[in-house]
């Protein structure tokens, strides 16, 4: 069932603590410019820009992207990332980090590493399947399977993972881009 993201982000306030793995693993992030992915309203995009980051995140909803306008060193693309071609739309690299918290896109997760800077961080977050049974959506496919994001996608290595209960069955994993 497809969720009004519009509808949801016109009653969001934009105060929301950034993702745990944001706030364990972000300050590792060399200098440079990041991509939150599917970014919402901004909750991790701004703990960037407060380091001194320039970040660029892609949502889809126009409400969430209206609330963000104008927020300095913050630029904005709409794109749909489950559109046809939505891979082929996506921001030109390198990025110093790039960020998917709770969104799940495994070919996105995997086209990624050209994009992501050497010495570069992927963060990713969200909910793991046992967190879908407890809610009772046991088929749904937006949530990660156990150990599933132990495998980095390809040319980037794991520097971190975790999984289990965090306020709900939570995973997380931290990829870099070995320097060349």
């Amino acid at each position: 069932m497809p969720r009004d993201w519009d509808a949801f982000y016109r009653q969001a306030a934009l105060e929301r603590a950034p993702a745990q793995v944001v706030r364990a693993y972000g300050p590792f992030a060399p200098k440079g410019p990041v991509l939150d992915l599917a970014g919402g309203l901004g909750r991790n995009a701004l703990y960037f820009l407060d380091r001194g980051h320039p970040v660029v995140l892609v949502e889809k909803s126009r409400e969430a992207l209206k609330k963000l306008r104008g927020i300095r060193g913050l630029a904005l693309v709409e794109l749909d990332l489950e559109a046809p071609n939505a891979l082929t739309h996506l921001p030109k690299g390198p990025f110093a980090a790039i960020l998917m918290s709770y969104y799940v896109n495994r070919p996105l997760l995997k086209a990624l590493p050209p994009l992501l800077a050497p010495g570069g961080l992927l963060l990713v977050e969200g909910f793991s399947r046992r967190e879908a049974v407890r809610r009772h959506r046991p088929e749904s496919p937006f949530y990660w399977e156990p150990y599933e994001l132990l495998t980095p996608p390809p040319g980037l290595g794991l520097r971190a993972f975790g999984e289990g209960w965090m306020e709900g069955y939570r995973v997380f994993a931290v990829y870099h881009n070995p320097k060349p």
